[in-house]
């Protein structure tokens, strides 16, 4: 009989495949949010690339990345591979992957509807490969020795327990580079200034894309820990609270639009990322409002004074709502707030920034050579198709079409 207290043999490695499962799953949520967003000439595209840029990101995190990140690499027999904790550092590789690929499917909604598909595949690559494990193993692995001078000079490391900058902030700077440099979609924007509506194709599948990307992050926070023995309760609870507090804000202030609810939930969870293990449940709640505020008046004004083409609104959502739940961190993680302390401001602030550099000069580097050197959009009879007919030959309502002929 195993003791009380003492994790089974295998115990951690079924946990941390639980939590892989669950932010794998995430991945379909990131491809019916984006479907239900398009309109219904790129829907099968959305599906496509998602899943493909998935694949991508495997073959490179595998090869590449992981490495690059951890120093860790799986070139050895099967008894070698399983003699550590039955295979942990396998499924480790596995719950990673989910994070690592989680930044294409980010990019794709930015750039949906006029993107070439081969080359966004290349860029995943670059990106997936090189530039997000360089940040990912400066804050997750000690590299460089950035967060030891950090602690050092403020007292505390940049602390970033699930994600808030390494992934959703890192994917949401890299797609505000990708969708400059893209440009926006034919007929979005008219030549005296106005804005033509592209209204969602099916709010019940963006609906659906939002249910199963906030379930799937319970897996996404809670299983950050990576350990039974360390699992908090309190990951769970403010992950909740922060889910709710975005959705009610973002339902207050967008006045009900269905596309602001349920962005405005992952807006919350985007933003609590960070600090779910250190911030008390009232302060989950006042961060996750906080960023359902940001995201609603961010994405009108992007889209309406910067004429920035963002499609899903990734940049306001992961992007600079994940830049406020790096900052949150060094305000609500301290103990005269009710957090759990041992958190610097300071040290947040030049952790976030450093991520965010990084994204626009690896987004920068990487969307500007392919499209000095193969280019990145669509021609524009093909766009004029839509992605789905010239991608991919195949619309998602064949019967209507064949009804229609």
């Amino acid at each position: 009989m195993i003791p009380t207290g003492v994790t089974p043999p295998g115990g951690n490695v079924f946990f941390l495949l639980m939590g892989a499962i669950l932010v794998f799953a995430m991945h379909g949520g990131f491809a019916f949010l984006e479907l239900g967003t398009v309109r219904r000439r790129s829907q099968v595209n959305a599906l496509v690339k998602i899943l493909s840029d998935f694949g991508i990101s495997t073959i490179v995190y595998f090869f590449v990345g992981y490495h690059i990140a951890y120093g860790i690499s799986f070139f050895a027999d099967v008894k070698t591979l399983t003699a550590s904790n039955h295979g942990f550092q396998m499924v480790r590789f596995f719950f990673l992957l989910t994070f690592a690929a989680a930044v294409p499917a980010i990019i794709s909604g930015g750039i949906a509807e006029r993107a070439r598909f081969y080359p966004q595949l290349l860029a995943t690559a670059f990106l997936v490969g090189l530039v997000y494990p360089f940040y990912e193993g400066i804050v997750w692995n000690g590299h460089y020795g950035i967060q030891a001078w950090l602690t050092h000079a403020f007292g505390a490391p940049f602390h970033d327990f699930a994600g808030s900058v390494v992934v959703h902030a890192m994917g949401g700077w890299m797609a505000l580079m990708a969708v400059w440099l893209l440009g926006s979609r034919k007929g979005r924007y008219g030549k005296d200034g106005s804005v033509h509506a592209m209204p969602p194709s099916n709010i019940p599948f963006l609906a659906l894309g939002s249910w199963i990307l906030i379930i799937g992050w319970f897996g996404f926070n809670v299983m950050s820990a990576q350990q039974i023995a360390a699992v908090q309760g309190l990951v769970a609870l403010n992950s909740l609270m922060a889910l709710v507090g975005g959705m009610l804000a973002a339902l207050a202030v967008g006045k009900g639009d269905p596309g602001f609810v349920h962005n405005g939930a992952l807006a919350g969870l985007v933003a609590i990322c960070a600090g779910s293990d250190v911030v008390q449940p009232i302060g989950a709640l006042a961060i996750g409002a906080i960023a359902g505020v940001i995201f609603v008046y961010l994405f009108t004004f992007v889209q309406h004074r910067l004429r920035l083409d963002d499609v899903l609104g990734v940049w306001p959502l992961h992007g600079v709502c994940g830049v406020w739940g790096g900052l949150a961190v060094g305000i609500f993680g301290h103990q005269f707030l009710g957090g759990a302390g041992g958190v610097s401001f300071w040290s947040q602030l030049l952790g976030t920034s450093l991520g965010v550099l990084i994204a626009l000069a690896g987004s920068g580097i990487v969307y500007g050579s392919i499209k000095y050197f193969i280019g990145i959009r669509l021609d524009p009879e093909a766009e004029y198709a839509g992605a789905d007919l010239s991608l991919h030959h195949v619309s998602a309502y064949p019967e209507e079409d064949i009804e229609r002929a």
